[in-house]
């Protein structure tokens, strides 16, 4: 099992992009569905993006439609979140993950990344 490692996360400023890679989307011969997942401080951990592992099927919260985007690269391992028009509310740790289905969990803590920081000034 290949652990997600996030990256591209930073300090913005409101109405800025940023673009967000998660590695570790499948190994050899096998791509995982994936999602993106936040937490915000003293917030409970909640969906954000979802993508089927042939990229064909894609799912979004409501909070970000029409301003994030998800897509994957699977000859690289690798799925991204584009995300435009930042807004404060989106200030989170941005977590990358193996996922079963839209706004599903992962069922293994190891199916988690690490988390990366994302940070809107308004």
């Amino acid at each position: 099992q290949v652990q997600p490692v996030e990256s591209g996360g930073g300090l913005v400023q409101a109405g800025d992009s940023l673009r967000l890679t998660c590695a570790g989307s499948g190994r050899t011969g096998r791509n995982y569905n994936m999602g993106w997942f936040r937490q915000a401080p003293g917030k409970e951990r909640e969906f954000v993006a979802y993508i089927s592992w042939s990229g064909d099927y894609k799912y979004y919260a409501d909070s970000v439609k029409g301003r994030f985007t998800i897509s994957r690269d699977n000859a690289k391992n690798t799925v991204y979140l584009q995300m435009n028009s930042l807004k404060a509310e989106d200030t989170a740790v941005y977590f990358c993950a193996r996922t079963s289905g839209p706004g599903r969990f992962p069922s293994q803590d190891d199916y988690w990344g690490q988390g990366i920081q994302v940070t809107v000034s308004s």
